[in-house]
């Protein structure tokens, strides 16, 4: 006589289960609560920008330029009358934007890269040599060039950063790739007549996404940084685009006079940047524990 199977666990319990758990992951890994939770502030704070009390950031008042920060003007107003709170808090979508896209689309290319790299023998040498040449220039002197090819806008500023950023993740990846190829279970597939489309996206894919997912974070602080940068020097962005970088650049010939243009829009920068690398420190931690701090 067979015993009776075990009953099924319920729907409470097993949410009662699940919530500890998400509790001991934030507890052991304080990064990535407190990352995330910075970043989905600064989400929030883009995707719902007219309902936050803000006004037309491009508007212009000439007769309430350079006003300091009050109860009527939260961050104070530019040279042109502009509210600066507005600004910032629009400012919050192009950063964003650029810094996700940027990421998303240097993962993706430079995974594509490394893959071909290091699995096919006779070309590592080639595209290794290529990627070397593009990392010999510093990634911010290299978007400006792209783009004194062509006019300023947030699609050609994502795609002269991502060129930018493709060779870390395809230099990841291919590391990555040279060690699982000489694995056993990777020989035993190639002996057993596996094609080498399959044994990528069964053995080598899975074992980069995680290497590639705390790279990706660090590409996207990266983004937004030289984002800034290419709208401070006048490369990025059209200057009536409000962008973080377009504010500082405003406001850095009045710096000493009224510091707040410049401070408010640095300061959102700041805390965007520091979540992001927040989050992927803690990504780090969580999923390769032997790079943890304390264990």
């Amino acid at each position: 006589m067979t015993a009776p199977a075990a009953p099924l666990p319920l729907a409470d319990e097993i949410g009662v289960e699940a919530t500890p758990r998400k509790r001991s992951y934030l507890r052991k890994h304080p990064s990535v609560a407190i990352g995330g939770f910075l970043l989905l502030l600064m989400i929030f704070i883009a995707v719902f920008a007219p309902l936050l009390f803000t006004v037309d950031p491009t508007a212009i008042a000439t007769s309430r330029r350079t006003r300091v920060p009050s109860e009527l003007y939260w961050f104070g107003t530019d040279m042109l009358g502009r509210d600066i709170y507005s600004r910032v808090v629009y400012g919050a979508r192009v950063s964003l934007i650029v810094g996700f896209s940027v990421a998303t689309l240097a993962s993706v290319i430079g995974l594509a890269i490394g893959l071909f790299s290091g699995f096919v023998r006779w070309a590592d040498g080639i595209v290794m040599r290529v990627i070397d040449g593009m990392m010999s220039i510093p990634p911010i002197l290299l978007a400006i060039a792209l783009m004194a090819l062509t006019r300023g806008s947030v699609g050609n500023v994502i795609l002269a950063i991502t060129v930018a950023e493709i060779p870390r993740v395809a230099r990841l990846v291919r590391s990555v790739v040279l060690s699982l190829r000489e694995q056993p279970y990777v020989e035993a597939a190639i002996s057993n007549g596996a094609r080498v489309p399959r044994i990528i996206w069964k053995h080598i894919l899975p074992n980069t996404i995680a290497p590639m997912t705390v790279q990706a974070t660090y590409i996207c602080a990266s983004a937004m940084i030289i984002e800034a940068i290419l709208s401070f020097i006048g490369a990025g962005v059209p200057p009536a685009t409000p962008s973080w970088g377009n504010i500082m650049a405003e406001g850095r010939a009045l710096w000493q006079v009224r510091p707040h243009i410049v401070f408010f829009p640095a300061l959102f920068l700041s805390i965007t940047v520091l979540a992001v690398n927040l989050l992927g420190d803690g990504l780090r931690d969580s999923l390769d524990p032997r790079l943890a701090k304390s264990i």
